[in-house]
């Protein structure tokens, strides 16, 4: 069964959104516009993912390979350029990386073949928790306490806007927990790797960038097609090829700004960003789209907002208290 293809639900992948809901009950259905969409990507991903797939029919890994593809590409334009000079690294440095940013494509997308979109939303939002967690347990830095409760109000938040769409079955639970795990992973360590190995974004995507093609590109043959209707080599229309490269370009400033932020802030307060942008996605659609938004929805999106807020202050606050011990330093 490849990723496109499941033989009894709608097909269900990363960037890919259901004609309907998989539930039969009259619940509301999830935003699905083309503003709702893009909240559904994930890293490394872009706006224009939803709307390649969902008008063009263009594969989800195989997009995500043409992404990773022209960020190399750009990268390596930069470094001709001079605006980074590369580091030197040896692959077993960057493999890792490389290795669970694969598995965080892979995961993701048969989490979403697998679950309702709420499901998966749902399991998303442990992503932030699960990062606390690694970052506590085997890296050893500590979270103050308020920190820790600010998580309470986001995951009510995500619960409140897809409860209803939630639903489980155990293949489901297996892949969503399994990319929880791996997308944590990697956002740590796109972290932790920039300090460990004395590099910055540019240089530490430079070297993880081809590395992360050569693996998609053996991995793409086993859930999609490559030649004919449908695959990466297809006949596409001069149209969808122009989109597609485009889709690149803005892919390149996108995972450029994913590791910057990370490797300059945190992935906590990485992953409160991801969480704002779906609520604006979600309130854009209400505003724009005039997509249907219910009372839980509304109350779930002012939840995860607060807890956002909650956090920024705190976080303001430290920095201030830093600053304060810095200056009354003799």
């Amino acid at each position: 069964m490849g990723l496109r293809q499941p033989s009894t639900k709608p097909v269900c992948c990363k960037w890919h959104i259901p004609s309907q809901a998989p539930s039969p009950d009259p619940a509301p259905s999830l935003s699905l516009s083309p503003a709702s969409t893009a909240g559904l990507t994930g890293n490394g991903a872009t706006p224009a993912g939803p709307w390649l797939y969902v008008h063009l029919g263009f594969p989800n890994l195989s997009l995500t390979l043409v992404h990773f593809g022209a960020t190399w590409l750009g990268l390596s334009l930069c470094q001709a350029l001079g605006v980074f000079a590369p580091k030197s690294l040896r692959p077993g440095q960057v493999l890792p990386l490389a290795l669970s940013f694969c598995g965080f494509v892979v995961f993701t997308n048969l989490s979403l073949q697998n679950n309702t979109i709420g499901t998966y939303q749902l399991a998303k939002a442990m992503t932030t928790p699960a990062i606390v967690a690694i970052q506590t347990l085997a890296y050893g830095k500590t979270f103050p306490l308020r920190i820790k409760l600010t998580l309470i109000p986001i995951t009510l938040g995500v619960f409140l806007n897809s409860y209803y769409d939630v639903k489980f079955n155990f293949l489901g639970i297996v892949f969503a927990t399994l990319g929880v795990l791996v997308t944590s992973l990697y956002q740590v360590w796109v972290g932790a790797k920039q300090h460990e190995l004395q590099v910055n974004s540019m240089q530490l995507l430079y070297y993880q960038a081809p590395m992360s093609c050569a693996m998609l590109f053996c991995t793409v043959p086993f859930f999609e097609p490559v030649f004919g209707e449908g695959g990466i080599f297809g006949p596409w229309t001069l149209s969808a090829v122009i989109m597609v490269l485009l889709s690149g370009i803005i892919a390149f400033m996108v995972n450029l700004s994913i590791y910057w932020i990370i490797g300059n802030t945190s992935p906590v307060t990485y992953n409160m960003f991801g969480h704002f942008k779906f609520c604006i996605t979600l309130l854009g659609g209400y505003i724009l789209f005039k997509d249907p938004l219910s009372v839980n929805q509304g109350l779930g999106i002012l939840c995860t907002l607060l807890g956002i807020l909650a956090y920024t202050h705190f976080k303001l606050g430290e920095q201030e208290g830093s600053k304060s011990k810095l200056v009354q330093r003799p």
